[in-house]
């Protein structure tokens, strides 16, 4: 009897415990019915076409956590790229960066880190010890780096953000919107290098007296979502869950933006359905590639060249839903003349996109060469020339 009642209560132990199947990680797919309203604000923004294909709430002010810490890379960025530091540089670590408090990688007071190792810190780990090291590194101080994040801020044109920190940690009149948030990652997206950090999962971060701090990326869609190499999540008692992420399959690459949800798993889930209405509604046309010479007849005066080389400034592409005809065009409007010297990049025209004969974007026509100006030696050899032909 006693045996029998043992192998019941051991029947009713096991259905208790739930069961995991094995999944292939690439592959996971998520429910579209659930988690519908579990989030303040969403935002889904195709990076190619700047076209918003989703969006609810993306202009509130809230806060957004670590998300916060896009603008500190993408500063990072603008200030490697502009060689005023380097990925190679040594930075020694203050008190005040070494005592952040939140999601850290333990850097030591007075410790000296590469740069290049600090920037990974915080974009896999999304470390605010790391993100302190650096502000203070790149501008003396972190009200310093704040003034230059609300300056990058402005330039942006970013309509609801306000910048306190560069960690993303709890401050009064810290705010950000889904619409800016998506943005900040647009720009980001511009350094390669980045790719470099945002696609490690599971890395590590050496310090002294051969200490390890084990660094996981805090974005799990890097593993678990097909295409998503990029993004940033950030997570707080004020700002709920959030994430921003990026992917990209084939020609499209969407940015997702979830902020405000309940709970790390929904973000995830959340965002994995923006994105998946996206690549699954929707396919990108790429309608003239910014290397594509374009045939022009502008007329070129005082100067050695007789044909210029034009281009558009950049690719220009036509986001459609899949189920739609849409009747698009590209029309191309070019200056009559030029006069010499003129340089590579100079605007010598427009090329309009347009869908059934209504302007939908409009980008510049380029120089995609310099023009230097005859010489009296040219001018005298032309005249040669065109008599020698008449005669």
């Amino acid at each position: 009897m006693k045996k029998v009642l043992l192998s019941l209560t051991l029947v009713f132990c096991l259905l208790l415990i739930p069961v995991f199947s094995p999944v292939n990680p690439k592959n996971i797919s998520y429910a579209e019915s659930e988690n519908k309203s579990d989030a303040k604000a969403i935002y889904l923004l195709d990076a190619a076409s700047g076209q918003v294909l989703k969006e609810e709430n993306a202009d509130a002010q809230m806060p957004v956590a670590s998300i916060v810490k896009l603008m500190t890379i993408l500063l990072t960025f603008e200030h490697l790229e502009d060689e005023k530091i380097s990925l190679d540089d040594t930075v020694i670590v203050s008190e005040n960066a070494a005592g952040m408090g939140g999601s850290q990688v333990f850097i030591e007071n007075g410790g000296s880190y590469k740069l290049e190792d600090l920037l990974k810190s915080v974009i896999v780990a999304s470390a605010n010890d790391a993100s302190v090291a650096i502000a203070e590194y790149i501008a003396g101080s972190e009200d310093n780096f704040v003034r230059l994040m609300n300056n990058k801020a402005k330039e942006l044109n970013l309509q609801n953000t306000n910048y306190c920190n560069a960690t993303g940690l709890p401050a009064v009149n810290q705010f950000s919107s889904a619409k800016d948030v998506a943005i900040v990652l647009k720009s980001v997206l511009q350094y390669p290098k980045y790719f470099d950090y945002s696609t490690i999962w599971i890395d590590k971060l050496s310090h002294s007296n051969n200490r390890i701090t084990e660094l996981v990326n805090t974005n799990k869609l890097i593993r678990y979502y097909k295409g998503c190499d990029g993004g940033k999540t950030g997570s707080t008692n004020e700002a709920g869950y959030c994430l921003a992420a990026t992917a990209e399959r084939g020609d499209m690459r969407l940015i997702g933006v979830v902020l405000g949800a309940e709970n790390a798993k929904s973000r995830f889930a959340l965002t994995s359905e923006l994105l998946n209405y996206g690549f699954n509604n929707f396919v990108n046309n790429k309608m003239l590639s910014k290397e594509e010479l374009i045939d022009n007849n502008i007329n070129i005066k005082k100067s050695k060249t007789e044909k210029v080389e034009v281009v558009s400034s950049q690719d220009i592409y036509y986001l459609q839903n899949k189920t739609d005809q849409d009747n698009i065009e590209l029309k191309y409007e070019f200056v009559e003349s030029i006069s010499a010297p003129a340089k590579k990049g100079d605007v010598v025209g427009k090329v309009y996109l347009l869908k059934d004969n209504q302007v939908v974007k409009e980008v510049n026509l380029i120089l995609n060469n310099d023009i230097e100006k005859a010489s009296y030696y040219d001018n005298i050899v032309s005249i040669i020339s065109n008599w020698s032909i008449i005669n």
